[in-house]
């Protein structure tokens, strides 16, 4: 089933440096109905002001995926990975064990990013981070897969810890479907026309 949430309705926290709109309970934003879905525990939709930005912060047994819609945000952490990771592109961080991380928006403007946390399949594995770039030439005006705990070769930022689906309810560059059901997870994009 597709749940069409309006962005009005959405838990929201404005940090003055950070406007956050919670798709599920986050934070100060608590609604019993609205704790997850299967095992997509966080969804929110965030901006980022120029030079705003997380301070270093302990994670575990999540997997945290970042989709930029605008600007850029530069992850570091406690593996000693850095990187800057841009708009139409993707992160994802496996907490495993326990990892920090800091991610800051060091650009000129304000930042727009989907971040999305996922309670993966076993907990306890080894912490990791990985980017991944989607040039607009390559998927413009078809969905495509960005980040998935499968292990075909569909070209997503890829996460050993993130739940699997089977069977595989699309190919990338086909029609998504119209539903899906927990813990059938990939992160999906369809960007619009011109955009990256």
């Amino acid at each position: 089933m597709i749940d069409i949430r309006p962005f009005a309705l959405l838990g929201s926290a404005n940090h003055g440096w950070l406007d956050a709109r919670h798709h599920f309970s986050f934070a100060s934003y608590q609604d019993p109905g609205r704790m997850d879905w299967g095992q997509i525990r966080v969804w929110n939709d965030d901006t980022i002001e120029a030079g705003g930005g997380f301070a270093p912060h302990p994670h575990a047994d999540m997997e945290i995926v970042t989709f930029v819609r605008s600007g850029a945000i530069t992850h570091k952490d406690s593996l000693g990975n850095t990187g800057r990771t841009a708009a139409g592109d993707v992160q994802v961080m496996s907490a495993g064990t326990g990892i920090t991380h800091s991610e800051y928006n060091h650009e000129d403007e304000a930042t727009t990013l989907f971040q999305i946390w996922i309670i993966p399949d076993e907990r306890g594995n080894p912490p990791s981070w990985g980017q991944r770039e989607f040039p607009r030439g390559d998927r413009a005006g078809r969905w495509e897969i960005l980040a998935s705990g499968n292990s075909q070769g569909d070209g997503a930022c890829r996460s050993a810890q993130m739940p699997k689906w089977s069977p595989q309810p699309y190919q990338p560059g086909q029609a998504p479907p119209t539903t899906l059901t927990p813990p059938a997870i990939n992160i999906l994009s369809r960007p619009r026309a011109g955009s990256r």
